[in-house]
């Protein structure tokens, strides 16, 4: 391209040519300009406008903008930007001019220079850039309530956290976003272990949603391994595949583990380096379990002689706010009011009280263990039926349209109650064992609010597509008879359960049978449906002359929806038990 001297860019001649270029008439030129027309016939002829090609036309357009932009004393941030474009105009036609005089693809496209110039390099999988990492650690913290502010700091100064919390509080989601920002930061391993790997799982698609909403990257695998080496194992409790990892390790409900002691050894051992962290959460669960020495301080003080024990005060007047104890524990209670108190607007207080017995609310929201000793369930017993389900239940897709193709199910309901004390409903999916030597198993819980008896009878329905249907039961106590009144339309053999004290006498030993000879099995991350079993206890009647079972404050049924719900199933088996024929299914046949 020729360049002209800066102060004949605005000449009349130069403004002719950038006016023919533009498609102008030397006519209407000449009398824009206030020229002779044949003057202006001269310049297009000595000049060659004519014989310019596209890229000298759009070279001199380019020119005269930036010249003038230069120029310009006062600029704005407008006319940076309008410098910096037409600058890589001018370069992108310098690589255009290059290619036209070697034809070499590469000169007009330096990316494919650099990727020819070297050995292949993989796609990087699962990176974010810097500035995409400082995205994400300013999301998650701006996200942090006070008391999740609490712990991170925490985790910068101790390498043990050991908190106990109320449920719903936000913890596992909190650490998966923890977690995964840190990996990125510093490259280092990360270990989520819950009851179950299904629950593990809960950690992983916190993981992935974060990082998409934030960066819109997806990241993949199972490991999820970070472009920078670090890895991500979502694990169960199954000892044997928990074994040979390294890295920060988070424990989820961790008082709700089968075998905690043996288990922690395992966890321990994947952060005995002083720089692995390791994270102890959960909601509690019986004083009678194998964590709650761990948490109390006693399996310190058991390991050591008697002039070395320390005291532990892990009342919630001690441990509100954090305390650093003498075990190396960092420990915390954080309730639901200490959670409202820190910001978190998710809880109604005066309604949850409403829904549940004052025993219920202390133990699920204000962190209070439970005796279960003179429950009709204990957690010792109730801990044989919890079971790793992705790894045990081989036969079960629970992605899949139809989990189980075309076995039965069973399926229990307990129906929301009414008034000020009304409690929640709570449905379960069960797949009947075939014969005495298989067992029962909960594939599916589900807890529901509201007392729409339609809206409950048609979340029942919904159940048809997924699965063949051969038993229902409801209590038609309350607005379980308007709800049973709809499901009967379609499914007319639906069993009706009045509760007197006799029957649910009879419910409650039938399921003691089934559990304690461990012919019932549900996924070890389900402690909400473990805690509804704790909450059932045998009590006198009212006129003290015979004993019913209760789980609350309640008329009916309490709570303890789940459980009751459960029975409502396990009650389509005969009291003697499955037939040995193998088939283990009724007769029932299937009502649309």
């Amino acid at each position: 391209m020729t360049t002209m001297p800066p102060d004949t860019l605005d000449s009349p001649r130069v403004t002719a040519r950038h006016l023919y270029w533009q498609g102008w008439r030397i006519a209407r030129i000449a009398e824009f300009l206030d020229e002779k027309a044949a003057t202006v016939h001269t310049w297009k002829a000595r000049d060659g406008w004519a014989e310019a090609s596209p890229t000298q036309r759009v070279e001199g357009a380019l020119e005269a903008r930036l010249v003038q932009l230069i120029g310009k004393e006062q600029k704005e941030g407008r006319d940076f930007k309008e410098i910096d474009l037409l600058g890589r105009q001018i370069e992108r036609l310098a690589r255009v001019h290059k290619y036209q005089g070697s034809g070499n693809e590469a000169d007009l496209n330096p990316n494919i220079e650099a990727r020819n110039a070297g050995p292949k390099k993989k796609p990087r999988r699962n990176a974010l850039d810097d500035e995409q990492i400082a995205a994400l650690k300013t999301a998650f913290l701006e996200g942090a309530f006070d008391y999740q502010r609490q712990w991170y700091d925490a985790g910068q100064k101790h390498r043990i956290r050991n908190i106990l919390k109320s449920r719903q509080i936000g913890a596992t989601y909190f650490f998966a976003r923890e977690a995964i920002v840190d990996a990125f930061e510093t490259g280092r391993n990360k270990i989520f272990l819950s009851a179950s790997k299904a629950q593990a799982h809960i950690f992983r698609n916190y993981i992935v949603q974060f990082v998409k909403e934030i960066t819109d990257v997806d990241l993949k695998g199972d490991p999820i391994v970070l472009d920078n080496g670090a890895e991500l194992h979502f694990l169960g409790t199954n000892s044997k595949t928990a074994q040979g990892y390294h890295g920060d390790v988070y424990l989820d409900e961790y008082f709700w583990i089968h075998r905690f002691q043996e288990f922690r050894k395992v966890t321990s051992g994947m952060a005995m380096h002083k720089k692995w962290r390791q994270t102890y959460f959960s909601t509690p669960s019986s004083i009678g379990h194998e964590a709650y020495p761990f948490w109390t301080g006693d399996l310190f003080n058991r390991r050591r002689a008697k002039k070395d024990r320390q005291e532990f005060d892990v009342s919630h007047a001690a441990l509100g706010g954090g305390q650093l104890c003498p075990d190396g524990h960092w420990r915390q209670i954080v309730t639901v009011e200490d959670a409202i108190a820190g910001g978190c607007d998710l809880f109604d207080i005066e309604q949850l009280r409403l829904e549940y017995s004052p025993d219920e609310f202390d133990n699920l929201l204000m962190c209070q263990f439970v005796d279960d000793s003179q429950s009709a369930f204990p957690l010792s017993v109730l801990q044989g039926c919890m079971v790793d389900s992705w790894e045990v239940w081989d036969d079960y897709r629970p992605f899949a349209p139809r989990p189980v193709g075309d076995r039965g199910v069973w399926i229990g309901y307990d129906p929301t109650g009414t008034g000020e004390d009304g409690d929640g409903a709570g449905l379960v999916v069960i797949l009947p064992a075939r014969s005495a030597g298989e067992k029962h198993r909960i594939l599916e819980r589900h807890r529901l609010k509201g007392d729409d008896y339609e809206a409950q009878a048609d979340f029942i329905k919904s159940f048809r597509d997924r699965y063949r249907i051969e038993h229902i039961g409801i209590d038609t106590t309350g607005l379980g008879g308007a709800v049973a009144e709809y499901v009967a339309k379609w499914f007319p053999l639906v069993e009706r359960y009045r509760y007197t004290p006799e029957l649910k006498s009879t419910m409650v030993m039938q399921a003691q049978q089934i559990v304690r000879k461990n012919r019932l099995e549900f996924d070890a991350g389900w402690a909400d449906l473990a805690q509804s079993f704790m909450a059932i206890k045998k009590e006198l009647t009212a006129s003290g002359r015979q004993f019913t079972y209760t789980s609350g404050r309640n008329k009916q049924t309490g709570h303890a929806d789940l459980a009751w719900a459960t029975m409502h199933a396990l009650h389509k088996e005969p009291i003697e038990g499955p037939d040995d024929s193998g088939t283990g299914q009724s007769m029932m046949e299937m009502y649309d």
